[in-house]
């Protein structure tokens, strides 16, 4: 009866410190822990959350929540040598990428919203941002009543296009739509003249600007059309991933790293030329860093 008793005690003992990384690992985990790597879908030109820089390195804001994300999965797999492929991705593929998995997270620009979340889990929002309207200072173009009957781009795929195709036809606008495979292909057509403004979001738009040979050209105007919330994407159904996303993630936006890495990638010179985006952080993005949440604003 004793043996017995005390059986049962060290079972319970062992139960009760038995660190969660000793659970049997399911879904994404089970799938990085078998292949020895994780695959993150980056953005080529997604300046400044996810973008390749002048030596061909990912690197941007969002990329930093990425390797935030990496390190933490180094320790609680006890993998130091976890290996790390960078595969790019688009608008138009990137959820069917994450679906199928061929990459196993996603932290670029995504918008986190409901119709989406039919489909993709998202991690905490790390930026809230507003849709607006990128053109040359010579335009005349102010606010969004000003591009009636003009050619505007934007990105295939994306909530702008969504957003800029159903303004055409309620507000009785006579656009000419044009869409991208990427930023730099709009921001391309814009400048060469092909377009007489660039629909997107608006911290986008500023970076976009900052690849032209005279940024000082260029002007981000108009009312904001929406509020988005950005997140990492994730696959749905995968409570145990999800949760240790939002784990590292909570973490981070509320120590004051996220602050840091605000900072660094919005309020200071980055690659590839130095320039200084100059964004100021809004009480929106302040909010998510202080109560950090999944929630879609749309």
């Amino acid at each position: 009866m004793l043996l017995t008793q005390i059986v049962a005690a060290a079972i319970v003992l062992t139960a009760l410190i038995t660190p969660a990384a000793a659970q049997e690992l399911n879904g994404t985990l089970k799938k990085i822990k078998d292949a020895g790597a994780i695959t993150l879908g980056v953005r080529e030109s997604a300046i400044p959350f996810s973008y390749y820089d002048s030596q061909e390195h990912v690197v941007g804001y969002a990329q930093e929540y990425a390797f935030k994300l990496v390190d933490a999965l180094k320790q609680e797999l006890k993998m130091p040598g976890l290996k790390v492929n960078m595969m790019p991705v688009t608008v138009q593929n990137r959820m069917t990428l994450l679906q199928n998995g061929t990459i196993d997270f996603e932290c670029g620009s995504t918008t986190n919203n409901l119709e989406r979340q039919k489909q993709i889990s998202f991690s905490p929002t790390i930026f809230v941002i507003g849709t607006r309207l990128l053109t040359k200072k010579t335009s005349g173009i102010n606010d969004f009543p000003d591009i009636k009957g003009k050619t505007v781009v934007t990105n295939a795929g994306s909530t702008s296009e969504v957003l800029l195709r159903k303004m055409n036809v309620e507000k009785n606008m006579g656009l000419s739509i044009v869409s991208a495979k990427d930023h730099a292909e709009s921001f391309l057509i814009l400048e060469t003249g092909r377009a007489a403004a660039f629909m997107m979001d608006d911290v986008l738009l500023y970076g976009d600007r900052m690849t032209a040979k005279h940024p000082e050209d260029w002007v981000v105007v108009g009312t904001p059309q929406t509020f988005e919330a950005y997140g990492c994407m994730l696959r749905k159904d995968d409570p145990q991933f999800k949760k240790f996303v939002d784990t590292v993630f909570t973490k981070t936006l509320t120590s004051g790293e996220a602050m840091s890495y605000y900072k660094k990638w919005l309020e200071s010179p980055i690659p590839p030329k130095g320039l200084n985006m100059n964004f100021p952080m809004s009480p929106a993005v302040v909010e998510a860093f202080k109560h950090p949440n999944d929630k879609a604003l749309q």
